[in-house]
């Protein structure tokens, strides 16, 4: 990123956002491989992790489908999409371990958690649910555009899901835009949630190319 006077452009024009530099677009690439790294490093407690988020889902799925339908499952996992960011907690602290040359240990990542991080953590949850609650609305009021006939033609249903998948896609991106890399920012340096939050919108709208290939990576 260019710099005036040893100091970034962008920490001139907007002082409560840490500079970022431009990064390529195969950047991503080069990301997943050093989080298999990570994992090869650590496997315990990689896959302790991923068991555990794994859990959590089958039991979104199992509560869901007891308590209301097939449904409310797809809205439950569509909403748990939103919240998702929060459970990589656990990985970014075993990656923070790796890169201190400290053992990683599970213990250690609960006692970081719990003391060190859990304020911003909290306040970073809060900003998720308000966009939760906010796409939950949203969802609701799209059942407006579902075609009341029995047997509705296809160009309706069209309108449908052209109208429903696009309100999706806006909130997906604002959540992927607030917690690129906010929560590693957090994990990774002493900041406050809306310092990271603001600083990873930048980040991602300053890389627009490496965003887009890590987006399409987490999706497929």
């Amino acid at each position: 990123m260019p710099h005036v006077n040893g100091k970034s452009e962008v920490a001139d024009e907007l002082p409560f956002v840490a500079p970022c530099r431009q990064l390529p677009a195969g950047a991503p690439f080069r990301w997943v491989k050093r989080g298999w790294a990570d994992l090869c490093a650590a496997p315990l407690a990689s896959l302790s992790i991923g068991l555990v988020m794994t859990g959590l889902v089958f039991g979104i799925l199992i509560f869901a489908y007891t308590y209301g339908s097939y449904w409310f499952v797809f809205a439950m996992l569509g909403g748990f999409v939103f919240l998702a960011p929060l459970t990589c907690i656990g990985v970014y602290a075993v990656s923070a371990q790796i890169e201190r040359e400290q053992p990683v240990s599970l213990l250690r990542i609960v006692r970081a958690a719990g003391k060190r991080y859990l304020d911003n953590q909290m306040i970073f949850a809060l900003v998720l649910l308000v966009v939760f609650l906010v796409w939950a609305r949203a969802g609701s009021m799209v059942h407006v555009f579902f075609p009341m006939e029995s047997d509705p033609r296809w160009v309706d249903l069209l309108t449908y899901f052209t109208v429903g998948t696009t309100i999706g896609a806006i909130f997906t991106v604002i959540t992927f835009s607030i917690s690129a890399f906010s929560l590693p920012m957090i994990m990774h340096r002493n900041v406050d949630s809306i310092t990271a939050i603001v600083t990873s919108v930048n980040a991602v709208l300053r890389n627009k190319a490496a965003m887009f290939v890590w987006v399409s990576l987490i999706g497929a």
